[in-house]
């Protein structure tokens, strides 16, 4: 080769090198977990920085289940109660046909892609064979006090394909240390042998409950510690809604907030905590919630500017597919129907939350033929009206549209401004009534405000309008039928990025 094209070929190597390495020393700013504001910014330098938390590793796997079910089972099935006492006799308990199998295949055939079992309720009465209480299933008839319901289920959930997370009380009206130091050291005991005994556990769920024991004490839960024990033995587990990585919506009626915000500001106690512990690595990520999770109102601009940092801390939506949580035969006949059931899951999976459905099992240990008819329906309904993607028929557009039925958050469209719209023309007129929405949360959320217009009447009219969208927003609507549509952001916290848009007719069974 001649040496002076080698020399300049090589100077030419030389300058993308160091423009690669230019690249690489300046990743995108991104905070994982949370951000503590400097002293002296603005509201809108904080609004900016908001936009940049992003979801832990964890946070994110669990935000992509987004349908998941509980199963609250227990001495209460066969008292009848929503709530024990503590007091109950365990030979009480004995399930004449418990198939835990069939509580995974329903989940499973309903989309569902988690079981969470209430390993123990706040009777304390525990579904496996604790070694630090006599008040178990070791003590009952149920396979002649051999048997271990949790293992059950954990072993159910892998065959099934399905993840599989504990609900633990520490709320206890049966243990006698309750109200003492000891207990808290019973409870980590009890959260150790559900932690190392059954495999992965992907979440584990405390809730606020604290009465009073048997002794007419209450207790001051060591949640720090509790945190502490699942860090390091489940690392991959989120904690719910007592927790660090998910939150209660705020009420058990299956329905979110019109503007869910999965970025928070957080107090300066929490991100104390969170710092000292290392929330964005692999560490306890201890910090107990504060603040009022219940308001309309959770991460504005206006509750930003007073902040000291924000946190990343999305919303989970519990509700059962029954009125109570425990089975109650005669609630066989008030099963959410499968209308009911849709308008819950576009009112919590499509306004940005994870939908937690209860399927209280009955005291045969099956889940009741009515209320999966109304799961097998509510699927069956749901699969219908988003089978086909109208935006897969799209002509023309301001943007490659691939990227937005990939399945994938991490291709996306990015705004070149905080407004910004992206324009779709399909093939002939398309009759629609449905939008989704999905965000790249792995860059954080960041829209505040759009709207979908169609071209109707020579003009550009709004079809449907929204705020929010996180890693999901379905909006519903009256049919409309237009040949072209753009979704217009009209405020966001830095450059837009959206990763999915469908357009869908809804199944006429949804209404």
């Amino acid at each position: 080769m001649n040496m002076k094209v080698f020399f300049i070929n090589y100077l030419l190597l030389g300058i993308v090198f160091c423009a690669f390495l230019s690249c690489s020393d300046n990743p995108k700013e991104k905070y994982v977990g949370s951000y503590s504001f400097p002293e002296g910014l603005t509201v809108v330098e904080k609004v900016k920085k908001a936009a940049h938390v992003v979801p832990s590793e964890r946070q994110l796997e669990w935000q992509k289940m987004e349908f998941t079910s509980f199963i609250c089972y227990g001495i209460n099935t066969f008292t009848d109660k929503e709530w024990g006492t503590g007091g109950e006799d365990p030979s009480l308990f004995n399930p004449t046909n418990l198939d835990a199998k069939q509580w995974a295949k329903t989940a499973k055939d309903a989309g569902m892609k988690m079981i969470l079992l209430t390993c123990k309720h706040h009777d304390g009465f525990c579904l496996w064979p604790s070694r630090y209480t006599e008040f178990s299933v070791k003590s009952t008839p149920w396979k002649e006090g051999k048997g271990d319901l949790v293992r059950e289920v954990a072993d159910a959930c892998k065959e099934y394909g399905l993840k599989f997370a504990v609900y633990l009380s520490p709320w206890d009206m049966n243990h006698p240390d309750y109200g003492t130091e000891r207990y808290n050291d019973y409870f980590v005991n009890q959260l150790t042998e559900l932690l190392t005994q059954y495999g992965r556990v992907d979440e584990v769920w405390f809730d606020g409950a604290c009465g009073e024991g048997p002794n007419g004490k209450k207790q001051e839960y060591d949640f720090k510690r509790y945190y502490e024990v699942i860090r390091r033995l489940q690392p991959e587990a989120v904690i719910a809604v007592m927790g660090p990585d998910v939150r209660w919506v705020g009420t058990e009626s299956g329905y979110g907030r019109d503007t869910e915000w999965s970025v928070l500001p957080a107090s300066a106690t929490n991100l104390s905590d969170i710092a000292e512990s290392s929330q964005q690595e692999a560490g306890s990520g201890t910090f107990l919630p504060s603040g009022d999770m219940v308001n309309d109102d959770l991460g504005s601009r206006a509750l930003l500017a007073d902040a000291k940092g924000v946190m990343w801390y999305p919303s989970e939506v519990d509700v059962s597919i029954r009125p109570g949580w425990y089975y109650h035969e005669k609630e066989d006949s008030q099963v959410k129907s499968p209308q009911k059931l849709i308008d819950i899951y576009y009112s919590s999976i499509g306004k940005n939350s994870l939908l937690l459905l209860n399927l209280p099992s009955d005291k045969r240990g099956l889940i009741h033929e009515n209320d999966i008819h109304s799961l097998k329906e509510m699927k069956r309904i749901l699969d219908d009206t988003f089978r086909h993607n109208l935006l897969l028929s799209a002509k023309n557009s301001s943007v490659d549209t691939d990227i937005f039925t990939d399945g994938l958050l991490e291709t996306y469209w990015q705004g070149k401004s905080e407004n910004d719209m992206i324009e779709i023309s399909f093939e002939g007129k398309k009759l629609f009534d449905r939008l989704v929405l999905q965000e790249n949360i792995t860059e954080g959320q960041r829209i505040e405000k759009f709207i979908l217009e169609g071209w109707i009447d020579n003009g550009w009219k709004c079809m449907a309008e929204g705020t929010t969208v996180g890693y999901k927003r379905i909006l519903r609507f009256d049919p409309v039928e237009v040949e072209k549509v753009r979704v217009v952001v009209i405020e966001s916290r830095d450059l837009p990025q959206i990763a999915e848009i469908g357009f869908y007719k809804a199944s006429e069974e949804e209404r």
